[in-house]
């Protein structure tokens, strides 16, 4: 008697040890189940995210407006393609050679709109759209500008009365500064010139007033 009663102290007494009496109940099953979808959903989300990421080209350094960008100005870098914006560079062959319409922070994701063509000027006016240089009469008024603005083209017309107060005549609404060129010194001050992106009919207006015409503008 003595020895079954030892026995079955000791199994008793191993199942304590081994094996808590709360391992196999229904909740603590329930818990470790959670937790291995929650350890698989985990799993799966990052390996997810890896194949998402696709490579673009990003701004190596601060860059200024008028920026004729170079290899050593861009970098490519891999980004998640949900924040992928269209329109996204990926190509750093199509980006050399290129000139910047705005400027650009170091680490900043390069577009096609970023870029001097047909492109930014479609963009922005929503329709077919020329570029077209003009000198502007007043350099002080060139100085004001900056890319991205709206502004009206205006020259004078021509007067038979000397005395008479010139009237304005306006050759373009709603052109969009592009670019403006670097300042080379006060000695060349006016030969700066403006990139205007306009409508092909009144870019088409604006080039030939600019041959014998003096042009200003206003800003919206």
């Amino acid at each position: 008697m003595t020895a079954r009663t030892n026995r079955l102290d000791s199994t008793l007494l191993d199942r304590i040890t081994l094996r808590p009496v709360w391992v196999g109940s229904p909740k603590v099953r329930r818990i470790a189940a959670g937790v291995l979808v929650a350890v698989a959903l985990v799993l799966f989300v990052d390996d997810a995210s890896g194949d998402n990421r696709v490579q673009v080209i990003t701004a190596g350094r601060d860059l200024t407006p008028g920026t004729v960008l170079t290899s050593a100005d861009v970098v490519v870098a891999d980004w998640d393609s949900a924040g992928v914006p269209e329109g996204a560079l990926v190509d750093t062959g199509a980006v050399e050679g290129q000139t910047l319409t705005g400027p650009v922070r170091a680490g900043e994701l390069l577009t096609d709109v970023r870029l001097l063509g047909s492109r930014t000027a479609t963009t922005a006016l929503g329709t077919e759209a020329r570029v077209v240089p003009v000198h502007l009469a007043d350099a002080a008024v060139t100085d004001l500008l900056r890319e991205g603005d709206r502004v009206d083209v205006l020259t004078v017309e021509s007067q038979e009365d000397p005395n008479a107060v010139p009237a304005a005549r306006v050759l373009a609404s709603g052109a969009m500064v592009v670019l403006i060129s670097a300042d080379a010194g006060d000695s060349r001050q006016r030969d700066r010139v403006v990139l205007l992106a306009l409508p092909t009919n009144d870019a088409t207006t604006v080039a030939a007033a600019s041959l014998v015409s003096a042009l200003t503008v206003t800003l919206h």
